[in-house]
């Protein structure tokens, strides 16, 4: 009798990563995430202040909001 890959006693197939590893596309989409922001707070403060600090406040914003943003990405679609 063939087995039933929906069967909660078969542990997950060679294609799909443990529950305990993102994907490849989310991890590369968590650090570019992460990276933009590093990058939005390093020039806010060293480069566009100098012009506009209420640009640079916007911009520190912006980039407050995607760790939250990125963590979410990463864990998504994971069962468990």
């Amino acid at each position: 009798m063939p087995e039933d890959p929906r069967d909660p006693r078969h542990g997950p197939s060679r294609d799909e990563p443990p529950l305990g590893e993102p994907s490849r596309g989310r991890k590369r989409a968590y650090f570019v995430m992460m990276g933009t922001c590093l990058l939005l707070i390093v020039l806010a403060w060293n480069v566009v202040r100098l012009w506009s600090v209420p640009v640079a406040v916007v911009m520190s914003v912006v980039a407050a909001v995607i760790p939250p943003a990125a963590a979410v990405v990463a864990n998504w679609g994971r069962g468990g």
